[in-house]
């Protein structure tokens, strides 16, 4: 599932690229047919980020949510634009004043939808804070944390806790600040959350700037190739079974909350 920096990032492009201008919205696929007219024709008037969250606010009142969930993804191409190939779900257009024409397909998402303000006030109350949002309040998560007894790498993940981290961030922010995601979040201390939030806005800032999630030190970035091409090294992130790249203990795999979870137990001691 992508993670917070990238849709922060796509925020940025659509923001740039479409907003202050006139938009056209349709659904070749259907689904979302009856919400496109609603929107369709009318100013975007901004595009931003909640943590997984993207939200396309226009001068009618009103919203389009969008969550990618483990498929979604949005394409990109200048206008115009050929045949919607695939599933798509939204397709925008536009092309504002002193701007190319550009387009974006979206498909495969989880959510897809128009909200009223009430509804995305709603939806925003109940995120924890973000760590790449100006402002967002690092000590309202830290009252969740501090009161629980669920393992920090369970409450990292939760979107309720702090907005937009996933998988990746959370094996490897807990890495770099020498945390056992086992520990009990009353367990931690104030100074070790305010180190792994002040991680997590650096990396993720890396995430938006980069379009890829950098974690490892610049010292520690040789040896072992990452798990996948093209993607950048990891510590523990889907290296089950190697060596840590510090210390030479195997990397340990778990399951926690349904969701795959890498540490090394001698830099992360309990």
């Amino acid at each position: 599932m992508p993670e917070g920096h990238t849709l922060h990032r796509l925020a940025r492009l659509h923001h740039k690229r479409l907003a202050g201008g006139v938009v056209r919205v349709s659904s070749p696929q259907g689904k979302f047919a009856a919400g496109a007219a609603r929107v369709d024709g009318h100013l975007l008037t901004r595009a931003e980020a909640w943590g997984k969250h993207l939200l396309h606010h226009y001068d009618s009142g009103l919203v389009v949510h969008v969550h990618l969930g483990l498929y979604g993804k949005f394409t990109e191409s200048e206008l115009p634009m050929g045949e919607p190939i695939g599933q798509v779900r939204m397709r925008m257009l536009g092309a504002p004043d002193g701007q190319p024409g550009f387009g974006t397909d979206l498909r495969g998402p989880t959510a897809c939808e128009v909200l009223l303000a009430p509804e995305v006030s709603a939806l925003t109350d109940r995120l924890g804070p973000d760590p790449l949002r100006r402002g967002a309040d690092r000590d309202r998560a830290w009252q969740r944390i501090n009161r629980s007894r669920r393992p920090i790498g369970a409450l990292l993940m939760d979107q309720q806790v702090v907005a937009g981290v996933g998988n990746v961030y959370r094996a490897e922010v807990l890495f770099r600040q020498g945390i056992s995601p086992h520990r009990p979040g009353a367990q931690l201390a104030c100074e070790e959350w305010q180190a792994i939030w002040a991680d997590l806005v650096d990396l993720m800032k890396v995430g938006v700037r980069r379009g890829k999630i950098v974690v490892v030190r610049p010292e520690d970035d040789h040896g072992a190739p990452a798990y996948a091409k093209d993607k950048p090294r990891t510590y523990v992130y889907r290296r089950a079974g190697d060596p840590c790249r510090l210390c030479g203990t195997t990397v340990l795999h778990s399951v926690l909350d349904a969701r795959n979870l890498f540490w090394c137990p001698a830099c992360q001691a309990r």
